[in-house]
C-alpha cells in the first residue's frame, strides 16, 4: 500500500473541483432530450435511433462503473478521474463533428466510458477526505449537484440548440472539460492506493446481462415482442439478460477471488434501501424529460429553448432548497427528508400526466413543475448521504461504484422504457407507432414557427394534436408509478449509526 496524504487542508476546494466534471457528465445524460427534433432532421434519423443516442451513452456509462470504482482504489481516484475526464472531453468534440446518427451513437459510447471512469471517484473522495461530522453536508452538496445537473440539462441544451445548433450541446463540454482538468490537477489530493485484483468474469457477466436486458426492453414494442435477429426473440434476449445477472450475483456470492460487488455491503439496511430508491430516481429523472419536451415542441410548437424553460422553475427551486436540505441531513430524519422528495416526485409526474393536452396553458403546468423542484431539492442529498454513512472507509470505492451503478441502471432502463411507453400510448391514442412519433416530431419542426393557425396546434394537425398530448402525458405515469417503489423504500430508513473513523 502506498501512503499518501489522507486529506487536503481545505477539502471543500477539492469537492468543488470534482463537482464541475461531475456536473458536466450528468448534464449530458439529459441534454439530448431537447435536441431530439433537430438531430432527427439534420441526421435523417427516426425517433428510435435518436433514443439510442442517449441509451448508448447511458449503457456505456453504467456497465464499467463497478470496475472503475475499484480502479480508483488501486491507482488513486485522482488519476482515474483525470483519465476519464480527458476521454470524456475528447469524445465530446467527436460527437459535435459527426455527420451520421450511427457515428454519433459510437461517439456517445466512448463518452459514456469516460463518464464511467469519473463518477465513482467523486463519491469515494468525499468519503475519504471529509471527517464524519462534515461528511453529510459534503454528500448533500454532491447529491444537490446531481439533481440540479439533470434538471438544467434541457435548459442549457435549449439555449445552445436555438442559438448555435445541436452540435454545441457537445462542443460546450470542451472548454468546461479543460477547466475541470486544470482544477482537478491542482486541487484534488492524491490519496492512498490499495493493491487490487479484478474480477474479470464478474465484469463480463454484468456487462452482458445489462446490455441484453436494456436492448430487449427498448426493441420490444417495435417488433411486437417478436423476432429481433433471425429466430432470436425479445423474450429470449430479456431472459438471457436476467440469467446473466443472476449468474453474476451467484458468482459474487461464492467466488473466493476479490469480487466487484462485496455482497456484505447490502447487510447495511440503509445502503440496500438507498440503492432501491436511487434506482427509481435514476429511472424517473431520465425518462420524464422526453415526453415533456416532445409535447412542448410538437404540440405547442415551442422552440427548444422555450420548451426547456418550462423546467426552469423546477431547477431554481431545487437549487434554493438543496443547501437547506443538505444542512438537515446530518441531524434530520432521513426517512422524512427522502420521503418528502420521492413522494413529491411521484405526485408531480402523475399530476403532469393528467393535465397534458393540446390546449394546456403555461399556468397549469407551473404548479406540478414547482413540485418537481421540491422533489429534487429533498431526495438527492438524503438518499446519497444515508447510503454511505454506515459503510467503513475501505469500502469507499466499492460502495460508490455500486451506488452509482444502480442509479445509472435506473437511468438506462428509464430511457428504454419511456420509448416503449410513448410508442404504445401513441398507438392507443392516434393509431400509430414509432413512425408517428418520429414523423410528427419532424413535421412539427418544419411548422413550429407558424403557431396555431389553419387548423394546426403548434405544428401538428388539430385532429391528432390532442391524442399526441394525451400519449405523452400517459407515458409519464410509468416513471410516476415506479418512483412510488422508492418512496416506500425510504420510509424504512433507520437512524444512521454513530459515525467513527
Amino acid at each position: 500500500m502506498t501512503s499518501q496524504p489522507a486529506a487536503p487542508a481545505n477539502p471543500w476546494r477539492a469537492l468543488w473541483a470534482l463537482c464541475i466534471g461531475f456536473f458536466m457528465i450528468l448534464v449530458d445524460s439529459t441534454i439530448v432530450s431537447v435536441a431530439i427534433r433537430d438531430i432527427m432532421g439534420d441526421l435523417n434519423a427516426d425517433i428510435n435511433a435518436v433514443i439510442w443516442v442517449t441509451s448508448a451513452y447511458l449503457l456505456a456509462y453504467v456497465v464499467p462503473l463497478l470496475i472503475t470504482g475499484r480502479l480508483g482504489d488501486k491507482y488513486g481516484p485522482k488519476r482515474v478521474y483525470m483519465v476519464g475526464l480527458v476521454v470524456f472531453t475528447a469524445s465530446s468534440l467527436w460527437c459535435g463533428l459527426t455527420d451520421s446518427v450511427e457515428m454519433l451513437i459510437l461517439a456517445r459510447v466512448v463518452q459514456g466510458l469516460g463518464a464511467a471512469a469519473m463518477t465513482p471517484q467523486t463519491m469515494a473522495v468525499i468519503t475519504r477526505i471529509f471527517p464524519p461530522d462534515r461528511r453529510g453536508a459534503a454528500m448533500g452538496m454532491w447529491g444537490a449537484v446531481a439533481g440540479i445537473a439533470t434538471l438544467v440539462g434541457p435548459i442549457i441544451g435549449g439555449l445552445l440548440v436555438d442559438g448555435f445548433g445541436w452540435e454545441w450541446i457537445f462542443f460546450i463540454n470542451v472548454p468546461v472539460g479543460l477547466i475541470a482538468l486544470v482544477l482537478a490537477w491542482r486541487l484534488v489530493p492524491r490519496l492512498e492506493t490499495h493493491p487490487r485484483s479484478f474480477d474479470w468474469l464478474g465484469v463480463v457477466l454484468s456487462a452482458c446481462g445489462l446490455f441484453l436486458l436494456v436492448y430487449g426492453i427498448q426493441q420490444a414494442h417495435g417488433v411486437e415482442w417478436g423476432a429481433l435477429i433471425g429466430p432470436i426473440t425479445v423474450p429470449f434476449v430479456i431472459g438471457g439478460g436476467i440469467v446473466f445477472l443472476i449468474a453474476f450475483v451467484l458468482w459474487q456470492r461464492f467466488t473466493r477471488a476479490e469480487v466487484l460487488v462485496p455482497l456484505s455491503l447490502f447487510k447495511d439496511r440503509n445502503f440496500s434501501l438507498a440503492a432501491i430508491a436511487m434506482t427509481t430516481v435514476g429511472f424517473g429523472v431520465t425518462s420524464m424529460a422526453f415526453p415533456i419536451m416532445l409535447w412542448a415542441q410538437t404540440v405547442l410548437g415551442y422552440t427548444p429553448t422555450q420548451s426547456a424553460l418550462l423546467l426552469a422553475p423546477m431547477a431554481i427551486l431545487s437549487g434554493v432548497l438543496a443547501p437547506f436540505v443538505g444542512r438537515l441531513v446530518d441531524h434530520g430524519s432521513p426517512r422524512v427528508l427522502a420521503g418528502i422528495g420521492l413522494g413529491s416526485f411521484s405526485a408531480a409526474l402523475f399530476w403532469l400526466g393528467a393535465i397534458l393536452d393540446s390546449g394546456t396553458s403555461l399556468w397549469a403546468v407551473i404548479p406540478p413543475v414547482l413540485l418537481l423542484g421540491v422533489a429534487n431539492g429533498f431526495m438527492w442529498a438524503p438518499i446519497s448521504s444515508t447510503a454511505t454513512r454506515n459503510l467503513p472507509l475501505h469500502y469507499a470505492g466499492a460502495g460508490s461504484g455500486v451506488y452509482n451503478t444502480v442509479r445509472q441502471v435506473g437511468a438506462v432502463l428509464g430511457s428504454a422504457a419511456i420509448a416503449v411507453a410513448m410508442e404504445s400510448r401513441l398507438e392507443a391514442n392516434i393509431g400509430s407507432s414509432s413512425g408517428m412519433a418520429g414523423g410528427a416530431g419532424a413535421e412539427a419542426g418544419a411548422e413550429s414557427g407558424a403557431g396555431a393557425a389553419g387548423g394546426m396546434s403548434g405544428g401538428l394537425p388539430d385532429s391528432i394534436a390532442s391524442g399526441f398530448a394525451h400519449a405523452m402525458g400517459q407515458s409519464l405515469w410509468v416513471p410516476a408509478a415506479l418512483v412510488l417503489i422508492g418512496f416506500v423504500a425510504v420510509l424504512f430508513f433507520e437512524r444512521p449509526k454513530a459515525r467513527v473513523r
